[in-house]
Parts: C-alpha cells; structure tokens; sequence
C-alpha cells in the first residue's frame, strides 16, 4: 500500500523517525541505515513496508530496495515478527545477513540483541537455499578503511573470499578505527 514515503523530517528517536508529507506526520520505524540518512529538516526518500493489523497500522522505514525485501523475507519466518526483523536488518547489513543464512553462521545472527540461538536457527533453516537469487545480489562498495582490513586480513593468510567475508560481518552505524575494525574481522574467524 504505502511502499515510500519522501518528505521532511521532523524528528528522530530511534528506531522512530516522523516524516512530514503533505502536511500529514507519519511514524516510522527504521533500520540504521535508514536513520543513519535522516537529518531533521531535511527531505528525506525513505522505502516503506506497511503492516495491516485489526488494531494497528505500523509503518517500517529502509534505505533500499534490498532491506525492504530482506524485512519481507525474513516476515515469512514463523516466529520472526516486525520488530525482531527490524532488529536484524539494524545490527546486520544485508550482505552480512544473508552471508550469515547461506553460511550456517549462527553465532553472527544471535549476536542481534533480542535473537537467541533457537531463533537464529530458526531463521538459517527457514530460509537457507530460500532466498530467491539474493545470494548473488552485488556487494555494498567497500569503503577505504574497509580495503585496508582486507588489505592487512590477507597479508595474515586469509585468502580475499575469507576477508571480504569477515568484513561484511562487521557491525554497522558503529565508528571503528582500522585496529577495532582488525580485531572484529580476526575475531569473526575464531568462531
């Protein structure tokens, strides 16, 4: 029904952010990537997913395409509501999620506060082999800072596949300098 909303932006509490359109406020809840774009008073182009409850309509922000149909993916996950799947696509970036299913790598989807081990189980079985051609969706481009983990992860041994693997386990919307950046990636390989 509503599947993007563009307008300004008149506050931000997280994961919440109100988005004036047409002179109507809507509340949506958002990913961190997709709040990481917002600044109040500022225009903002947001992709939407709306839920259709008897007693609630709720609104759910993304800054792609890609985090709109990972949300909708995951939705079809019994036991995976809304807000567990927001969680997942705030602390995960697409890639990493879908890295994690194909992967069998349940240690990185528990690490979302609020999944426990059964649910990430849950999730790799329902959706392993599932995801529809998403496994070849292109990567997000890596930044600089990023080059030189793969950079210092192969100098290591770690062939480039490994490294970009570990790269894109990363945490997003957190500010890590190279050598925290390092000691996650090395730390993704312990487990």
């Amino acid at each position: 029904m509503i599947s993007r909303l563009r307008g300004t932006i008149l506050s931000i509490k997280p994961p919440l952010a109100v988005v004036d359109v047409g002179g109507v406020g809507f509340r949506v809840a958002c990913t961190q990537a997709a709040l990481d774009m917002l600044d109040i008073g500022r225009t903002a182009d947001l992709h939407t997913h709306l839920i259709v409850r008897e007693d609630e309509l709720s609104l759910y922000g993304f800054s792609s395409e890609e985090e709109v149909t990972l949300f909708q993916i995951l939705l079809g996950v019994s036991g995976v509501g809304p807000r567990t799947a927001l969680a997942m696509l705030s602390k995960l970036q697409p890639e990493t999620l879908r890295a994690a299913i194909v992967g069998d790598r349940v240690d990185v989807i528990s690490s979302v506060p609020g999944i426990g081990r059964k649910t990430a189980e849950k999730v790799i079985f329902a959706l392993k082999g599932k995801l529809g051609g998403l496994e070849s969706a292109p990567a997000a481009p890596l930044s600089s800072l990023d080059t030189e983990v793969i950079s210092a992860l192969t100098t290591l041994g770690y062939s480039v596949t490994e490294a970009q693997a570990a790269v894109a386990s990363l945490p997003r919307g957190e500010k890590l300098d190279l050598e925290e950046k390092i000691r996650m990636a090395l730390i993704f390989f312990s487990h």
